[in-house]
């Protein structure tokens, strides 16, 4: 029916999930949420009477008085409407009753927290308060659908309504025809299988005929068995007396062979003690040799332990004066590397020397000449 059902209708048909959008429909939805709280409140209001002092802190003084004095009006009132008395009683017990109920409800409202604790713990049986609550609750959600639903939905839905009841009627014309059809085609198979059964009686006396020959084919097999294992059973007894003869003489024969044999075995157990007795002493003299030499192979492998730890010294000593080795010659290198480089830097120093010796010796040379030259000039103006 979904699959078959559009996608407006499925839009029609479904819960609205939407918020209340006016202050009377919110209005509304408290006043059954409440009348809802308080019908399940009311449910448990025995069983926390019942066991009271279990309840006694959560409640509180207020509420546990108020549900003491609750349990007490209810004790009159069932005593009230057990004896009889007069209706004005009744009905003021009635009142009081109903005075004190509103009263607690009241009091369980102020507190939320305490009626959602009161739910978890305490343990109701089935009773038909239940499935007022539920009709109740049903009640609460179509109100809500209906205060959600505005009129040109309204009007939407019962067409749609009215275009399924039209479809539903179709279906039920169509169902009706294809039941006809299908009541004829009962009747059609009903008289095949009729024909069938009247064959398979037919078929069946003419296997009783079939098995009534079979039976009498069997006794003149039966007969002619019976005659042919009669002459079997003489050439078999005939061909017993035969073979009880071949079986004396093979008795026979195995009993020499039974008196060879055991000539045989009694030569070959003496060569086995004999044998037995060689591979003793072979085993004696095998333990010996692997003794000694067992003896031989551990003196022999304590020298070579010892001499092993010897050489794990001499390898470890070894590597130290390796090592000390190759610091010594890296320090050799390093000294004869900076003896090169002291002497590269002394030649060097010996060559700027030299240059600057020369060049000094040269400046002097020259200073000394023009000196000469000077004093020359001057010697030649004196004279001029």
């Amino acid at each position: 029916e979904k699959a078959g059902t559009p996608i407006g209708a499925m839009r029609v048909l479904e819960p609205r999930q939407l918020k209340p959008d006016s202050t009377e429909t919110e209005r509304i939805l408290t006043v059954l949420d409440e009348t809802i709280t308080k019908l399940e409140m009311t449910r448990l209001i025995p069983r926390i009477t019942g066991s009271l002092e279990r309840f006694t802190r959560m409640l509180g003084p207020e509420i546990t008085a108020s549900l003491l004095e609750h349990q007490k009006l209810s004790n009159e009132m069932q005593h009230l409407l057990a004896s009889p008395g007069t209706e004005e009683t009744t009905r003021t017990g009635e009142q009081r009753l109903k005075c004190s109920l509103r009263h607690i409800l009241r009091l369980f409202l102020a507190n939320p927290l305490l009626c959602q604790g009161l739910k978890y713990q305490v343990q109701v049986r089935a009773s038909p308060a239940d499935v007022f609550i539920k009709a109740f609750v049903e009640f609460r959600d179509l109100m809500l659908e209906k205060l959600l639903t505005s009129p040109a939905e309204e009007r939407e839905k019962i067409q749609f309504m009215e275009e399924m009841s039209l479809k539903v009627e179709q279906n039920t014309e169509a169902i009706t025809a294809l039941q006809a059809e299908l009541a004829a085609a009962i009747q059609t198979q009903k008289e095949e299988m009729d024909r069938k059964d009247k064959m398979i009686e037919d078929l069946k006396t003419t296997m009783e005929d079939l098995a009534k020959d079979r039976e009498a084919e069997i006794q003149q097999m039966k007969k002619e068995g019976e005659k042919q294992q009669k002459e079997e059973l003489k050439a078999a007894q005939g061909r017993c007396a035969g073979l009880q003869e071949d079986v004396q003489c093979l008795r026979a024969q195995f009993s020499a062979l039974v008196q060879e044999h055991r000539a045989s075995e009694l030569v070959l157990r003496k060569r086995k003690c004999r044998a037995e007795v060689e591979i003793e002493n072979w085993i004696q003299k095998y333990d010996t040799d692997m003794a000694e030499k067992q003896a031989t192979f551990e003196e022999i492998h304590a020298v070579y332990t010892e001499e092993k730890a010897q050489l794990a010294q001499l390898m470890e000593k070894h590597a130290l004066l390796l090592q000390e080795y190759s610091q010594i010659e890296e320090e050799r290198k390093m000294l004869k590397q900076k003896e090169e480089e002291e002497l590269q830097e002394q030649a060097r120093r010996n060559r700027a020397a030299t240059r600057i010796q020369a060049t000094w010796r040269g400046y002097v040379v020259r200073a000394f000449f023009k000196a000469k030259l000077k004093k020359a000039k001057a010697k030649a103006k004196g004279k001029g």
